[in-house]
């Protein structure tokens, strides 16, 4: 299977590791990205440049329009380098609002030109107390707002969606070169499940994150044949 695929978020720690994964696998790459000044990067790597911010209700339809993806990969996050601590309140505020605004226009545009598979990416840190490892279908915190939203736009839509709870991304160009704490994964595996999402797994939502006993993964293991400790091959 082979089409077009839109990558929102293309610049991105995970983005960029996925763009090259999909163009081997035959797949026509279109990257989107909220700066002009990346569309030669992107040029560079194969991908088609398509430039326009995810709060832009008209600027996503017309992306969508023009190229007619088979597949939209939502990437979007709006957070510091590093996660600096100092900018984290602020951009707690932004990201949340990416994951309603931003999510509900690129489902929308989805939904209008037909795109048949749509992966988001979730967090697999926002679980209520309770007993671990969290699975799937236990609980949000309550305060969960922009997470809540994604999640329920992506599945309420009608086609295949399917959600990635990613667990703290670790790895290089994250800001942290080993796990710091449980439920960590490493960004190439958290790639690698992006990418074996564009061909397999069910509608629905998947912890991606290190079998350490803080979320079940049992779930991505048998149905995206996935494993946290792979790693892209160079």
């Amino acid at each position: 299977m082979t089409g077009t695929v839109f990558l929102a978020g293309a610049t991105g720690v995970i983005g960029r590791r996925l763009m090259p994964l999909l163009k081997e696998k035959g797949w026509t790459v279109v990257g989107g990205t909220r700066s002009a000044a990346k569309s030669s990067e992107l040029e560079q790597l194969g991908v088609i440049p398509a430039v326009g911010d995810a709060f832009s209700a008209s600027r996503m339809d017309a992306i969508i329009a023009l190229y007619r993806p088979t597949i939209v990969i939502h990437q979007l996050t709006d957070l510091p380098d590093g996660l600096d601590p100092q900018k984290m309140a602020a951009a707690r505020v932004r990201n949340s609002r990416l994951r309603i605004m931003g999510t509900h226009n690129l489902v929308t545009a989805s939904i209008k030109y037909g795109v048949g598979r749509f992966i988001a990416q979730s967090i697999a840190f926002s679980y209520a107390r309770g007993i671990k490892p969290y699975l799937e279908s236990s609980a949000l915190e309550p305060g969960a707002t922009g997470v809540r939203s994604l999640e329920q736009q992506v599945l309420e839509a009608p086609f295949q969606g399917i959600v990635l709870r990613y667990g703290h991304l670790y790895g290089p160009g994250t800001g942290f070169e080993t796990a710091s704490e449980t439920g960590s994964i490493h960004v190439e595996a958290a790639a690698l499940a992006a990418f074996a999402a564009t061909e397999q797994g069910n509608h629905g939502v998947y912890n991606i994150a290190e079998d350490d006993g803080e979320v079940s993964i049992e779930k991505a293991c048998r149905e995206l044949s996935w494993q946290p400790q792979l790693r892209i091959r160079v």
